[in-house]
């Protein structure tokens, strides 16, 4: 791979995003008395999936707190990816689902909250759920190019431990015996 440090840098980066940003929403949202429907522009979802279906204040309130656990769900996933990397800077290779969990949060909430910003033509809320659909596809497309060259690396280091099973096994008239091995023999 030509940019090793680069793509976990990036993915590092994206990560750090939404645990902070996400994790800072969330914490409002979840200490807020009105679970952050003081905030129109934010939850503006909350409004419109309670509009959509009828719900009262009560189930608005409950919508609105559940909202906030999602949020928090994706800021706790991206920040164990985080203490994973950092794991992995002084042993082996980080856990690629992790950061997958916490992107497949990512593109459900958006996806979910970009659909009443295009009912209302609401070009700011359309704009930043873009831009968490943009990051988490970034960072999806990264983790792949990562996996990808972990499992390259692994079946080349498996081949070398092929060949130097074949080294070391008893030669007969020159011939490597691979299959000399038999326990029940």
């Amino acid at each position: 791979m030509r940019f090793p440090v680069a793509v976990a840098a990036t993915i590092f980066s994206i990560a750090l995003y939404f645990t902070l940003f996400w994790g800072f929403d969330a914490l409002r949202i979840l200490t807020s008395p009105v679970y952050g429907l003081e905030d129109a522009w934010r939850s503006q979802i909350v409004y419109w999936i309670a509009r959509a279906s009828g719900m009262g204040p009560t189930g608005m309130l409950y919508l609105a707190a559940l909202a906030g656990v999602f949020k928090l769900a994706v800021a706790g996933v991206c920040a164990v990816h985080i203490a994973d990397r950092i794991r992995a800077f002084s042993s082996g290779e980080p856990d690629p689902e992790i950061l997958e969990l916490g992107l497949l949060l990512v593109v459900i909430v958006s996806i979910v909250s970009v659909t009443p910003a295009l009912w209302e033509h609401d070009a700011a809320l359309i704009r930043t759920n873009t831009l968490h659909l943009v990051l988490a596809s970034i960072a999806a497309a990264l983790n792949a190019v990562e996996r990808m060259e972990a499992e390259k690396a692994l079946s080349a280091g498996s081949g070398r431990l092929a060949a130097a099973i074949v080294d070391a096994a008893p030669t007969v008239n020159g011939k490597a015996q691979t299959n000399w091995y038999a326990p029940w023999r």
